[in-house]
């Protein structure tokens, strides 16, 4: 027997209606651990009706009361850690300690809410003309949505909705149908807390789902993470109905080795950027790029037996590298290393001929190591979100910024030296939202903002931090007079003199 999952509208589970449902796959054994049901876009209706329902109560609560609410959701979430995390695990498949990192990522971005009252604070100017005073607020949208990926279950919507809730908004989440059990006990706890019903609703279900999100008038604003074709897709379908859309896509982060760099250090930098939660992080390390042949034979001498070396099996052992999260993902990701050796590649790892002791029907792919990839291969260009690290040779920090800033994606990039100036250089002319200096994953803190250049990103505002506040409110701009007496008319355009 596999359970059967529910929607979580209006305070309370609800039990799927449309008769349609997906598979949920436990990725270390193979086999199906549930059912998730797939909604329909009345079922989306309702959620968002019941979002719209708790929308005034909610948004007329004050703000340090709102946040209140976000204060003892986060102790409840810090106290059930350890069971959100081997939801994660068993869902996902990532282990456990990364599931838990996970975890404490999203808890920084609902501490930060908790403090959003004070970047509520409008802007106020006495005397802008003669006895006429100005200010401004921060206005609450209404209804938003959060469409959220695979890899991270818990921290992406976390990223999201705590700060639309602090803001005065209320929520429905469209989580991952591939891992859904984070979310619904995020919700759980959300209740819990003293969060009034339906201001945070989840739905699951696929594009019928996603397209009733997006073309419901009464959603005012979607966040999205995901590829990048959907990312775009969401994006202009959201923005064609009017709507705020913050869509992150794909990636293809490069890390460019200088030969002043510590290679060890590199080397160490690379597997875990490469090959944590096996390669599925939008901020993983997918390229290497290695400034001068000496620079690149070192690196590759250090890094190959680590990588042939790392310890896999299911995340909830001691391991270091867990299984994808479907067979299909699996044997796309393992058709990416069949193209990059017949594309003329050196595959100095090849992890295709895993087998793991005990589950051999598990979703495994051993971690891949290529040497001597060009810009013209197909697995340079294209987005692979697996166990998978290519290797670059460059001639200069010049050439290897070329490479960086050509490539279509932009979401991160890192630069391993220990030249200052080499490091100040590559910080202020790399083309990407979120920038390492011997740091592989740059994942910014809470009180900054997430987010990529180019076609990693649409929309103009990041995820979370002062962006996130700003996406989720509108300004209002007020200028008041108090009357004095009877006035004339007035037929030019006010000079507030």
């Amino acid at each position: 027997m596999t359970d059967l999952l529910h929607h979580f509208i209006n305070g309370h589970p609800v039990a799927g209606a449309s008769g349609r449902h997906g598979e949920v796959f436990d990725p270390a054994t193979g086999q199906v651990a549930a059912h998730v049901p797939l909604a329909s876009a009345a079922e989306v209706g309702a959620a968002v009706h019941a979002a719209q329902a708790a929308f005034p109560a909610w948004s007329a609560m004050t703000p340090l009361n709102r946040a209140r609410v976000l204060f003892r959701f986060k102790e409840r979430v810090e106290r059930h850690a350890d069971e959100l995390a081997l939801r994660i695990t068993y869902e996902h498949g990532k282990v456990l300690s990364d599931a838990r990192g996970e975890v404490t990522r999203g808890l920084e971005v609902v501490e930060f809410a908790c403090g959003i009252p004070h970047l509520l604070k409008g802007e106020h100017s006495m005397n802008v003309g003669r006895d006429v005073d100005s200010w401004s607020e921060h206005a609450p949208l209404g209804v938003v949505a959060g469409i959220t990926p695979f890899n991270f279950p818990a921290m992406v919507p976390l990223w999201m909705f705590p700060v639309a809730l602090a803001c005065g908004n209320t929520f429905v989440l469209k989580p991952s149908e591939r891992d859904p059990s984070a979310s619904l006990m995020l919700a759980e706890l959300l209740r819990d807390a003293g969060l009034p019903d339906g201001a945070f609703n989840v739905v699951h279900g696929d594009k019928e789902a996603v397209d009733a999100l997006l073309d419901d008038p009464r959603v005012q604003a979607v966040s999205f993470v995901g590829s990048t074709p959907i990312a775009e897709y969401i994006y202009a379908r959201g923005s064609a109905n009017g709507k705020r859309v913050q869509a992150l896509g794909g990636a293809k982060n490069h890390m460019v080795v200088l030969p002043d760099a510590d290679l060890d250090g590199a080397a160490a930098a690379l597997l875990g950027a490469g090959y944590g939660s096996a390669g599925e992080r939008c901020m993983a390390i997918s390229v290497a790029v290695c400034v001068g042949d000496h620079t690149a034979d070192a690196l590759i001498e250090r890094l190959a037996p680590q990588v042939a070396a790392l310890k896999i099996g299911p995340g909830s052992r001691d391991t270091e590298m867990g299984p994808l999260v479907t067979g299909a993902h699996r044997d796309r990701v393992r058709n990416y290393v069949d193209l990059g050796v017949a594309e003329g590649a050196t595959l100095v790892v090849d992890g295709r001929g895993l087998t793991v002791e005990g589950s051999p029907d598990g979703f495994f792919l051993g971690g891949c190591l290529f040497d001597h990839v060009t810009p013209d291969m197909r697995i340079y260009r294209e987005e692979i979100f697996g166990p998978v690290l290519c290797a670059v040779r460059v001639p200069d920090l010049a050439t290897a910024l070329e490479l960086v800033n050509a490539h279509e994606y932009g979401n991160g990039a890192a630069v391993f030296t220990r030249d200052g100036g080499a490091a100040r250089e590559f910080a202020h002319q790399v083309q990407a939202g979120m920038v390492g200096i011997n740091v592989p994953i740059p994942v910014p803190m809470a009180f900054h903002s997430f987010g990529g250049w180019k076609r990693s990103l649409f929309g103009p505002l990041h995820v979370h931090g002062p962006d996130g506040v700003r996406f989720y409110t509108r300004l209002k701009t007020i200028t008041a007079r108090w009357p004095e007496g009877a006035r004339h008319a007035e037929f030019v355009m006010p000079t507030m003199k």
